[in-house]
């Protein structure tokens, strides 16, 4: 399963699930090493810019 965390306020981190740690956070494996932060919930909002397409 593909999970995404905050490692920091500006830095999230996209990878497949590996663990849930004690204090609430989750590690993620990105294939070039393990990160462990603050999981993203919520619902998936759509985008607030429009497209427009000219023909």
């Amino acid at each position: 399963m593909i999970r995404t965390i905050l490692i920091s306020d500006y830095i999230q981190v996209q990878g497949t699930f590996v663990r849930n740690l004690e204090d609430g956070s989750v590690v993620v494996s990105t294939g070039s090493g393990q990160f462990a932060g603050r999981p993203i919930q919520g619902e998936v909002k759509a985008s607030s810019q429009e497209m427009l397409a000219i023909a």
